[in-house]
């Protein structure tokens, strides 16, 4: 059965899931006067390198902001776990909690059970990441369905940088899409 996932240069569907600290947190609408938005899936607190991949999203957060792109963070976690590992990673951007599987299956994430209670007490998503543009549509994205198969973030730093610079006049790769 396929899995129904955003493709690039289609518009990005607007997930809304609740917010660490409150509220709500609406995925593809950048915040804080930037034009692009950078979304960020990760596993969850029982993920060791989901931490250090927030803490290193965090190190590039002031070079993101400063070509306009906004950063958001989400995973199923709820409250407290999400909390204590944004904590831990020294996270300093909105993180979105409680991703819904069907929310999940929206975005085209790879979806897993817990090995154990331990781990956690629900499905959560494998590691995903989404650069939607200034028009709503998806320029990047990469999906995984390991912790350790993700994208460099120095590498993301630097080919936004490349794409949003007027000059270069960058469309958005990948469009042509198999038909069935």
């Amino acid at each position: 059965m396929a899995n129904p996932k955003p493709l690039v240069g289609d518009v990005f569907p607007k997930i809304t899931v609740p917010k660490l600290g409150g509220g709500e947190l609406t995925l593809g609408r950048p915040g804080a006067g930037h034009d692009w938005q950078l979304v960020v899936v990760y596993r969850g607190k029982h993920c060791p390198i989901c931490t250090r991949y927030l803490s290193e999203l965090n190190a590039i957060l002031p070079d993101l902001s400063k070509i306009g792109v906004d950063v958001v963070a989400v995973s199923a976690d709820p409250e407290n776990r999400a909390q204590a590992q944004v904590t831990e990673a020294g996270a300093d951007f909105p993180v979105g909690i409680e991703l819904t599987v069907d929310q999940m299956r929206q975005l085209g994430l790879y979806v897993s059970d817990p090995r154990s209670a331990e781990e956690t007490d629900r499905p959560f998503a494998e590691p995903g990441l989404f650069v939607i543009n200034d028009a709503g549509k998806l320029q990047v994205t990469d999906i995984s369905n390991a912790p350790f198969a993700r994208p460099a973030l120095s590498s993301v730093l630097m080919g936004l940088n490349f794409i949003k610079n007027p000059e270069n006049n960058y469309p958005i790769r990948g469009t042509h899409h198999v038909q069935n």
